[in-house]
């Protein structure tokens, strides 16, 4: 079901992003907007409506689980190359919710604690709870990306995670967390003009890594390794997105039509009271 506020899609968003084991990168046009027709202009505004929806969902979700012991929560899971926008996407699409119902995980190089642990020992720690959104900026697929392209753990320990990990999200689904996985499709030319961005800008220094230039030399290895875990990792109860990301207003909206069509499924409702509201407000006046 295509989102209420989301005026000018023409196919619901995960319909038109959905992907499976025969996906191919190269075949998916970065520029363009899958199921919307709409310019920047319009997505924009339909960014904003779509934000005071997202928000009224979030707090249902929340308060569902809270007062009424629902067990739904919903994972989003963003991966994407160097500058895809994950970082536009945490502040402008889940900085528009209660941060209060926000669970943000951000996987970095593991540490030593962490290396002494499986891979997904993190990762686990970090899941949403009931009545809440999780969000990972990078996630448990770093550990079959990078690992395998960098060649970071033998080819059958890569093979053994691609399991491990379809395991671990089947079992997350079953106990009520919807999980949506992105991946942000950028293109090397894109990728190209916002590194470059950083470097002219002194308040963008921070951002940029003189490794990011090593990653770009690796480009097409990445592109493979993506579509590798895509189909070793794409199951009915944790699908794959890909979702085109050269225009940020575009991959915005999307995310957060992906988003707003998981809640619509899992429609959350406010919890009844367990008190009778008529002798509350009695003696509420009366003080």
């Amino acid at each position: 079901m295509v989102a209420m506020s989301q005026r000018r899609w023409i196919a619901d968003a995960r319909a038109s992003l959905l992907v499976g084991e025969d996906v191919r990168l190269g075949d998916i046009d970065p520029e363009s907007t899958p199921g919307y027709d709409g310019n920047k202009r319009e997505g924009r505004r339909d960014l904003f409506a779509g934000a005071e929806q997202l928000g009224d969902y979030q707090e249902r979700l929340y308060a569902a689980a809270e007062g009424g012991g629902a067990e739904d929560a919903v994972l989003l899971v963003l991966q994407g190359m160097d500058t895809s926008g994950k970082g536009g996407i945490v502040r402008h699409v889940i900085g528009a919710v209660d941060p209060q119902g926000v669970d943000l995980a951000a996987f970095k190089a593991p540490t030593e604690e962490e290396l002494a642990h499986d891979f997904l020992w993190r990762v686990e720690r970090r899941v949403p709870g009931a009545g809440r959104i999780g969000v990972f900026d990078r996630s448990h697929y770093e550990d079959v990306l990078i690992g395998r392209v960098r060649r970071l753990a033998p080819e059958e320990e890569i093979e053994r995670r691609y399991g491990a990990i379809r395991e671990f999200e089947e079992r997350l689904a079953a106990g009520g967390t919807r999980i949506v996985k992105v991946m942000l499709h950028i293109s090397p030319e894109h990728q190209r003009e916002r590194l470059q961005n950083r470097l002219e800008r002194p308040d963008k220094h921070w951002k940029y890594h003189p490794s990011d230039v090593d990653e770009r030399l690796l480009w097409d290895d990445y592109q493979r390794a993506y579509e590798v875990a895509i189909a070793r990792t794409s199951t009915p109860a944790a699908p794959w997105f890909v979702v085109p990301a050269d225009r940020r207003w575009y991959a915005r909206l999307a995310v957060q039509a992906l988003l707003l069509e998981t809640l619509e499924d899992i429609d959350p409702q406010w919890p009844a009271a367990d008190y009778d509201i008529e002798a509350e407000k009695a003696r509420l006046a009366a003080t």
